[in-house]
């Protein structure tokens, strides 16, 4: 059995509680208890999360466990040096250390990020990078495991970063299973941005709406205003006015945001040639996906690739 300890700090998100059931639908799953989940805080007893629910915790008092697993708190000085000192021991003696969320702040004041590669929420990325500069922070993972050491993305991201234990550890099918159960899609790879292109343009109207939806069954055409316009049933003064209007972008922007996010989840997912991805995602050349790339992410595709098959073989 495998015992999985997971530290609570006041002022806690609910939403951690949900990740923890999964490791009890995996246990449905396999018909016996394969994981014993523990919460725990440094003096034990009764910790309230940040809408006022308490959870009772139990002391630190060994490093006995397959998992430790560290969220985070808005709360200033939630923080103790006994949770710190626990935690560099456990990375020596537990198969892995996770920080969710905020919770990589937590890792990072251990020492145990420094030289690792790790994520956090997007919105305290760049706090988590100037705090800790050894830390190579990369704000826009769902998930990241560098060596024993995992960290994923703010919220949901936690239920990718757990389904993930759970298929390293008893296999896709089993990960896939308790998906289901959790009525989500099965597990986002590690390496899926935080944010989705469509999400972040938010148009208000169907016109809008249904000429992104065209962009994006169509990525591998040139894709003019006009044709956009078309789609949208508006001449192509009115489009761009009204694109610009609802999105705050221009439509070749949006266009070219549409195409990286194709280009990348390909180029993690599969073995393409760069060619080929560049072709099927409207770029026409790799030079073109190169320097967009570079723009967007600050790294070239084969970096891109390389760190996703990383992630997959650890």
């Amino acid at each position: 059995m495998q015992r999985i300890g997971f530290i609570v700090l006041p002022g806690f998100q609910m939403m951690s509680m949900a990740w923890l059931s999964i490791f009890d639908l995996a246990n449905g799953e396999m018909g016996e208890p394969v994981y014993d989940v523990h919460l725990l805080s440094e003096a034990g007893g009764l910790i309230r999360s940040s809408i006022g629910v308490d959870v009772v915790t139990e002391p630190l008092r060994d490093t006995s466990f397959d998992t430790v697993i560290v969220g985070g708190s808005a709360l200033p000085g939630a923080l103790t040096p006994g949770v710190i000192k626990f935690l560099r021991r456990a990375v020596r003696r537990c198969r892995r250390v996770a920080a969710t969320c905020t919770g990589a702040f937590v890792l990072a004041e251990a020492g145990l990020l420094d030289g690792r590669r790790a994520t956090t929420h997007w919105s305290a990325a760049r706090e988590l990078q100037a705090r800790f500069p050894k830390v190579k922070v990369e704000e826009d993972r769902i998930f990241i495991i560098d060596g024993p050491v995992w960290t994923s993305a703010g919220m949901t991201a936690g239920i990718d970063l757990v389904l993930a234990m759970i298929e390293k550890d008893l296999g896709a099918d089993v990960a896939r299973a308790a998906a289901r159960k959790l009525v989500v899609y099965h597990r986002r790879a590690g390496g899926q941005s935080q944010f989705s292109a469509l999400l972040d343009l938010e148009p208000k109207s169907d016109r809008i709406q249904g000429a992104l939806a065209y962009a994006k069954r169509n990525l591998d055409k040139p894709l003019t205003v006009g044709q956009l316009a078309a789609a949208a049933h508006l001449s192509p003064r009115q489009f761009s006015r009204a694109f610009r209007a609802e999105t705050g972008q221009s439509p070749a922007k949006a266009v070219e945001n549409l195409r990286l996010e194709a280009a990348r989840l390909i180029m993690e997912r599969s073995r393409h040639p760069i060619e080929v991805v560049a072709r099927q995602t409207g770029f026409a050349d790799r030079d073109r996906m190169r320097r967009a790339f570079l723009r967007a992410f600050g790294q070239p595709p084969q970096v891109i690739r390389r760190n996703a098959r990383a992630e997959a073989m650890t």
